[in-house]
């Protein structure tokens, strides 16, 4: 099958772009929500908090099985339907009057995340040759740092304004042109997307260790972004006033990341993998050591925004080499790896806070990258021979 035009793959890759930007704002939107929907629901704060939490754990256990029972479906109808359920579980989540209703609303939307995270990198790039697979990564990826930076912030306000429903509404309402889009410009089968197919350049052992560094790698970040919020106002001293605008600083230094992820990995998939968690360690330990310093922990929060990004992009490049069965099975187990260690990290900082304050946290991440960092130099991690190293980094130009 030939490859689609450039311009029905642009709108293609812009449309599942869109799809991981209301994917990633409706996960996290109920924080920004939070006190209206108590009120309005007469539940208390941590259960709308489970909203977020619970959402998390469904995408790590059903990432995989979903991939498993649905990996020879073709990828138009699975992405279609999956927009479809996310219009109609966003719907009955604004509709919702009882906390019970929408947290069965939760459930289903987390569900079809979990499904389409793992296949959506394999269809985008399957839309265009492999030299810009690290670009239109970067491109899928922007959706999510998006997110952070624009849509929650618009969601919350919009919830402020005219209620808590009008924004899943607005969510569902992206989602109808998201699926519109997909199901006009997507074809039914792109070129080099076949679910079954494996990485250029298959390597179990590889996997593996991006499998074990993603976990740590995450781990490190979420046990130290967490908690920045008090870590900014206890250990650097600004004011409360402060942090939206320090996180939305971070937000698109995260932007940024993705970019700069996605260009490494079209040209040295060595550095793409290394320098984004070096870049990591260095941001959380410097907040430990010099923390206290306002301009210097505010740089540095920035650049743990710029390093995630950039190691999240290099990942799912990643993976389209050294997945040793189906990418997009290989993409699920990624993607479990990362939802685990958003769990874990989250657990950890709130294990370490009442008993050794808020900037043990960023020692901990600190510590935790440089382990995933270990990880990442071994030679051992493209292949235990020469010629499958050389082959495994370069992305398959040797």
């Amino acid at each position: 099958m030939d490859r689609p035009s450039t311009a029905r793959s642009i709108g293609a890759l812009v449309a599942l772009s869109v799809s991981t930007f209301i994917y990633v704002t409706t996960e996290t939107l109920p924080i920004g929500l939070l006190p209206l929907i108590a009120d309005d629901l007469s539940t208390s704060p941590s259960a709308v908090g489970l909203l977020v939490t619970g959402y998390g754990l469904m995408v790590v256990f059903a990432s995989v099985p979903l991939t498993r029972l649905t990996y020879r479906m073709p990828r138009r109808l699975v992405l279609t339907s999956l927009l479809a359920v996310f219009i109609a579980a966003n719907a009955l989540s604004a509709a919702a009057t009882t906390y019970g209703v929408l947290l069965g609303a939760r459930v289903v939307i987390a569900l079809s995340q979990a499904l389409f995270w793992a296949i959506v990198v394999s269809t985008a790039t399957g839309l265009f040759p492999p030299r810009v697979h690290g670009r239109v990564v970067a491109v899928v990826f922007a959706g999510n740092s998006i997110a952070a930076v624009l849509g929650v912030p618009a969601g919350t306000w919009l919830g402020q304004q005219a209620g808590w429903r009008a924004s899943f509404l607005a969510l569902g309402a992206v989602g109808l042109l998201a699926l519109v889009a997909i199901a006009s410009l997507l074809p039914a089968a792109p070129a080099g997307a076949d679910p079954v197919t494996k990485g250029t350049a298959p390597d179990a052992r590889a996997y593996w260790r991006l499998m074990a560094m993603a976990t740590l790698a995450v781990t490190g970040a979420f046990t130290g972004f967490t908690y920045v919020a008090p870590f900014l106002t206890d250990v650097s001293d600004f004011p409360a006033a402060a942090i939206g605008p320090l996180l939305l600083v971070r937000g698109i230094a995260s932007l940024l990341g993705v970019a700069v992820g996605g260009h490494l990995a079209d040209r040295d998939a060595r550095a793409a993998m290394v320098v984004p968690v070096a870049a990591q360690s260095v941001a959380l330990l410097g907040l430990y050591v010099l923390g206290d310093v306002p301009i210097v922990a505010a740089g540095l929060v920035a650049l743990t925004g710029l390093a995630f990004s950039a190691m999240c992009t290099a990942a799912a490049s990643r993976i389209l080499q050294v997945a040793p069965g189906s990418v997009e099975l290989a993409s699920a187990g990624v993607s479990t790896a990362f939802n685990v260690g958003i769990t874990a990290g989250a657990f950890i900082g709130s294990v370490l806070l009442p008993g050794f304050g808020v900037r043990s946290t960023a020692l901990v991440g600190g510590v935790l990258s440089l382990a995933a960092l270990a990880l990442t130099i071994t030679p051992l991690y493209a292949s235990g021979r020469a010629g499958g190293r050389r082959r495994s980094w370069d992305g398959g130009r040797a």
